[in-house]
């Protein structure tokens, strides 16, 4: 029988969401209190900004490692070994010589280190760095390394996000904004935050016209990892209850304007600081690290136990699945690579600090088969010149710098590119910023041609129309 006083009512498919956010809400956040660090699922952007994506090309790397050598490490003191300083320390330099950044021109000067052949593949490396020199035969060395800029904070914008400008994206924000993330619990894109911030600040990270949820999140060493977020609440389930009741509010005013995805962002990143909450200590809690690994990393020694940390945090960090992660160098008190005077002082002192913990980082990734699958790359805004500024400091010089990149489908044991005699201009194979930004891309599996956002009237990418994958340098 049927009662003819009620009168069904029907409700459309906005209306019923509307009403049953706040229950959808709790249930999703309790699943996400529960759910394993790996593997999220959720395909829709709009809900889960770092949700995997396809690829375009088959991947050789899923995650990176930036060691980003603030300040400049000189090319003929590390990794591009010249003879003609030796015959030449203390002459006027006979080649062209560009205006520097502080218009001091000395004498040649010859490198304070030797060089010697290494590894198997016998390739030259400064007795500046003797335990990355161990690695070498993983190692695909670019000598021929090209910026566009001299000056620091235009440098940094430069290599970080392929503009000199201030506001662009950042490699790690185009990386997570094409791939998404393996983990759920924590940022896509992390900065490992020695306190020593590049010149250009937090915008060398920033997302820029991507949205917020691809930007660089700061990691730093202590009882606080990351600002603001520590929890108010007592216990999971008032703030279960509280973070419910924030996203069935938000629903409601999604179900009005039909959608937003800045609100769509807020909402997935709240979830996930519910999660870091929980993911954030034991990542950093490194107390289940054997002795041999924490020496491996050199935290037995005061000298390199900064950085050793954060060089084991970031294995950790690609171990669970977080897609890029970048290190920052520490104050030494020699205002980072930059030496300007007091080379060999600052020099030695820079390599003791990161030499052995980058080459325990290759050795752990390489045992514990991660390297395959990651990417690392050691790179400074750009290189120093073969002549002395004053006596005993190099100025800046974007003409001809070397960088390295290792792991995640690099050819090992590899030297790429050439500088002239003095080690001042790249002379052969010359490799420009978006070129390297290129080639990062496509081991990770992108088409750096593909990977665009419209701003501005035009599709943007971080090779901007640039870029040329480097070929040679990959397996």
């Amino acid at each position: 029988m049927h009662c003819h006083r009620f009168t069904p009512v029907s409700h459309s498919r906005r209306e019923f969401l509307a009403r049953a956010a706040s229950g959808f809400g709790a249930v999703a956040l309790a699943a996400l209190a529960g759910e394993p660090a790996f593997g999220a699922a959720a395909s829709d952007r709009r809900t889960n900004p770092l949700a995997p994506l396809p690829t375009h090309l088959a991947p050789r790397a899923k995650n990176v490692i930036f060691l980003f050598m603030d300040g400049g490490v000189s090319q003929v003191d590390s990794f591009d070994p010249k003879p003609r300083l030796d015959r030449e320390n203390g002459q006027a330099i006979k080649a062209r010589v560009q205006p520097t950044q502080f218009d001091n021109i000395g004498k040649v000067l010859k490198s304070p280190w030797a060089f010697r052949a290494r590894g198997q593949s016998g390739i030259p490396v400064s007795d500046l760095f003797p335990h990355i020199a161990k690695c070498v035969d993983d190692l695909a060395i670019v000598r021929s390394m090209v910026s566009n800029f001299s000056e620091h904070t235009s440098a940094n914008y430069f290599l970080h996000s392929g503009s000199g400008q201030q506001g662009r994206p950042s490699m790690g924000a185009w990386a997570t904004y094409g791939l998404g993330s393996e983990c759920q619990n924590l940022p896509g894109f992390v900065v490992l935050n020695s306190g020593m911030i590049p010149p250009g600040g937090w915008d060398c990270f920033g997302s820029g016209f991507l949205p917020a949820s691809y930007q660089g999140s700061s990691f730093r060493a202590g009882a606080q990892p990351v600002a603001d977020l520590a929890r108010l609440e007592r216990d999971d389930a008032h703030q279960l209850k509280k973070l419910a009741l924030m996203r069935s509010l938000d629903q409601a005013t999604l179900v009005r304007t039909g959608g937003d995805g800045q609100l769509e962002s807020a909402i997935a990143n709240c979830e996930l600081a519910f999660r870091m909450q929980t993911a954030v200590p034991h990542l950093m809690d490194i107390s289940d690290e054997t002795t041999e690994t924490q020496q491996l990393y050199g935290l037995d020694d005061p000298v390199t136990e900064a950085y050793g940390r954060e060089c084991l945090v970031a294995r950790r960090l690609v171990e669970r699945g977080v897609r890029f992660v970048e290190l920052l160098c520490h104050n030494l008190g020699h205002d980072r690579w930059d030496q300007h005077s007091n080379l060999k002082e600052g020099h030695e002192q820079n390599a003791r600090a990161t030499d052995k913990p980058i080459a325990g980082l290759l050795k752990d990734l390489k045992r514990r088969g991660l390297l395959d699958d990651t990417l690392v790359v050691w790179a400074g805004e750009f290189g120093r010149t073969p002549m002395a500024q004053g006596t005993n400091g190099r100025d800046h010089n974007p003409f001809g710098f070397s960088v390295w990149l290792a792991g995640g489908g690099i050819k090992g044991g590899t030297i790429y590119g050439a500088t002239d005699d003095y080690g001042y201009y790249a002379i052969e194979n010359k490799v420009e910023i978006h070129d390297l930004h290129a080639t990062m891309l496509h081991l990770l599996g992108i088409d750096h041609t593909r990977l665009t956002m419209r701003f501005g009237g035009r599709d943007m990418r971080l090779t901007d129309v640039h870029g040329n994958v480097v070929r040679d340098i990959i397996a």
